[in-house]
């Protein structure tokens, strides 16, 4: 009987992966037939094979889902070996920090999303973190087909780097959570606690061992050897994570890391991918096995919500981070177009959710569906983002495409001055006061949601009416937290002035020609500083409240910062409008032109000294050849394709300052053009009729 048992299970075994390899092998070709990602290939072929479809090609579900574990632990340690703290380091704080502060907000509307639609706290919570994450998969193979390249996807690719390590480190704490059962500080601290103990443990002694074996290991030039040991230290840290109630793909991506670690990570990741490949075509096929039509038909309102949050959420948080750390309005909308999904990391998130009773069944189809869209979405967006971005950019109002245009200049510059050692000191402490006045609040807020019936009844039994013992105590929690809000946006203005105190220093005369662009910095690094501290605080304290309420006083304050950045950004504009007018003067007075097309005008002195914070100007005359000669400023579009601005036109004895869109340019003709180093080497290059590949558009860059 034992036998018969025996050969039984290997049957189905056998006819399992039969009908999951065999059905994928053709819904994958034929996506590639159509041009989409072959993800959707797996999922429809899990679709076709599961038991909510009535197709006579059955595998039994609890055999592709123990297949689809290995498909997840060789996915996340093909992740781990593609991190380490080298490639973080070099992605660079500002893409580490926005990224973790978008991470934060989308988990934020995720979790507003769960709560409006009615359901637990817990499938709130987990929704949050099924949308926060881009997929790796769907970009990498989406920029690999429209030859995506450059800049653009330096920046894409480490935030996708940081997103991976964000989404393990949510896994292992949604594993925390799911356990405990509840969201209480002193079992979230004691499972943080020892969550902490085993990754140090687990990372010290693997990186005392683990590199010095592989590098023997890989010494010996046998590939067989080479990924029989890979893999299995990929399992046996996987089973070690799951022994001790963690999650399989967290053991699997240290377990990946500490490969990265050893150097060796080139020569192993290629043996790995085809077993990879394999397993991760079943981890796909589960995930569509998983959907059911009818709870989707049902939840088909959710969906739709979820898709539009996960789009204009995403597009509009990683454009507006991008563009905060300097990068410009075009490259930020394009990057922002090229992170709009979620994908296979938000599917493991969703399976552990179902696998630990956190969450209802309904939730794994919806984000598979929630997937699917956004999946078939993103060629669609990446081939969009350059005319999109091309139109956002001319259709900015011109105050604020003046300010895009000279913020970049302004980091530029503050990425080259040496701060004083009184500033550098006087910025880590109002960073420290933030810190502290952060976590304070989150006390605040925290403490008095887990206390809030036990002191109500306090009050009462010392004699106050209910309505009483209620004002009494929001009373007592503003006077804590009110001072601390305010505290937290005075810092960050103080933090924000001594900042652009570095790049603008104050004028020793009495005459101070910085004024309108250090104030236009000092409000927008306010702002960013703000979304920087709030966003985290609102995600962090939100399961503790009843309502919406920090996220509203947060949007109320970012609200008031960008009124104020409006008023200063068309100060700004006067400003440059000033800077333009001496500019014309002293082009026209001098009689000298350049030698050949496209070179800078020779001036008496630096363009950049006539009035502080135009950036790095220079003046262009129009050759005869130029292909800017008989086009309009709009039809050559050279704020979206360089991202600098003319200042100001300068034709024989007249000149147009700030020009609009609709001049035309006629050779000959002198242009000021403002922007930081790139953007106005950029300029020079259209203007001469070198288009570089800088600013090339996604279906430009063909092979």
């Amino acid at each position: 009987m034992g036998d018969a048992h025996e050969l039984a299970d290997a049957h189905d075994l056998l006819k399992a992966l039969a009908v999951v390899l065999g059905v994928s092998a053709v819904t994958s070709a034929l996506s590639r037939r159509l041009r989409l990602p072959v993800v959707l290939g797996y999922v429809v072929a899990g679709l076709v094979i599961g038991p909510h479809v009535p197709i006579p090609l059955v595998a039994r579900p609890e055999i592709v889902h123990t297949l689809s574990e290995l498909g997840v632990t060789l996915l996340m340690f093909s992740l781990g070996m593609e991190f380490s703290f080298g490639k973080l380091a070099r992605v660079g704080a500002g893409v580490v920090l926005t990224t973790v502060v978008r991470c934060c907000l989308l988990a934020w509307l995720g979790f507003a999303v769960g709560r409006v639609f009615g359901w637990t706290m817990l499938e709130s919570v987990f929704t949050g973190a099924i949308i926060a994450i881009s997929s790796t998969t769907i970009v990498a193979k989406a920029f690999e087909e429209q030859r995506v390249d450059g800049k653009l996807r330096d920046l894409v690719v480490g935030a996708l780097i940081v997103e991976d390590l964000v989404a393990v480190v949510l896994l292992a704490t949604l594993t925390a959570l799911a356990t405990g059962g509840a969201i209480e500080p002193v079992a979230l601290a004691k499972t943080a606690g020892r969550l902490g103990v085993f990754l140090a443990v687990l990372i010290v002694a693997g990186m005392l061992v683990v590199p010095r074996a592989l590098r023997f290991v890989v010494s010996l030039r046998r590939a067989d050897t080479t990924i029989v040991a890979s893999i299995g230290l990929c399992f046996a840290t996987a089973l070690l994570a799951r022994e001790m109630g963690y999650s399989v793909a967290l053991g699997s991506f240290i377990a990946g890391s500490l490969v990265a670690e050893s150097g060796e990570e080139k020569t192993i990741a290629p043996l790995v991918e085809p077993v990879r490949d394999v397993f991760a075509a079943v981890f796909f096929v589960s995930v569509g096995m998983m959907i059911d039509p009818d709870l989707i038909r049902e939840r088909w309102l959710a969906v739709v919500v979820l898709v539009a949050v996960v789009v204009v959420g995403k597009i509009v948080s990683v454009a507006l981070g991008t563009f905060l750390t300097g990068n410009g309005t075009r490259t930020a909308v394009q990057a922002g177009m090229s992170l709009a999904q979620i994908g296979e990391l938000s599917f493991v998130i969703a399976g552990l959710g179902v696998s630990l009773g956190a969450t209802g069944a309904f939730l794994y189809p919806v984000a598979v569906a929630v997937s699917a869209i956004t999946t078939l979405l993103t060629p669609w967006l990446i081939r969009a983002s350059d005319p999109v971005a091309s139109w956002f950019t001319r259709r900015l109002p011109q105050p604020l495409q003046t300010f895009t245009t000279l913020y970049g200049s302004w980091l530029e510059r503050l990425r080259g001055a040496k701060a004083r050692s009184d500033a550098r000191g006087r910025m880590r402490r109002l960073v420290r006061l933030l810190v502290v006045d952060a976590v304070a609040l989150v006390a605040v807020v925290v403490g008095s949601a887990l206390g809030a019936e036990s002191g109500h009844a306090w009050l009462v039994r010392r004699g106050f009416a209910p309505e009483l013992a209620s004002a009494t105590a929001a009373t007592v929690v503003a006077a804590f937290g009110l001072p601390l809000g305010v505290g937290i946006v005075r810092v960050a203005g103080r933090l924000a002035e001594t900042v652009a105190g570095v790049v603008f220093p104050a004028a020793d005369d009495g005459v101070d020609l910085a004024a309108a662009p250090r104030r236009a910095l000092v409000v927008t690094l306010q702002l960013a500083c703000v979304l920087i501290v709030g966003a985290p605080l609102v995600a962090i304290t939100q399961p503790f409240l009843a309502g919406f309420q920090g996220a509203q006083l947060l949007f109320v304050v970012v609200f008031v910062l960008g009124v104020v950045l409006w008023r200063t950004t068309t100060n700004l504009h006067g400003h440059v409008r000033a800077g333009a007018h001496v500019i014309v003067e002293l082009l026209t007075s001098q009689g000298r032109k350049p030698a050949r097309s496209g070179e800078a005008v020779a001036a008496p002195v630096e363009l950049a000294a006539i009035l502080d914070g135009l950036g790095e100007p220079i003046a262009i005359e129009i050759g005869a050849t130029s292909p800017a000669v008989g086009k309009t400023l709009a039809e050559l579009d050279l704020r979206g394709r360089s991202g600098a601005t003319v200042l100001a036109i300068t034709r024989g004895e007249s000149a147009m300052v700030m020009p609009s869109a609709h001049d035309r340019l006629d050779a000959g003709d002198v242009l000021a053009i403002a922007g930081t180093r790139a953007d106005v080497a950029a300029a020079r290059e259209i203007l001469s009729g070198v288009d570089g590949p800088r600013r090339a558009s996604p279906r430009s860059r063909k092979r």
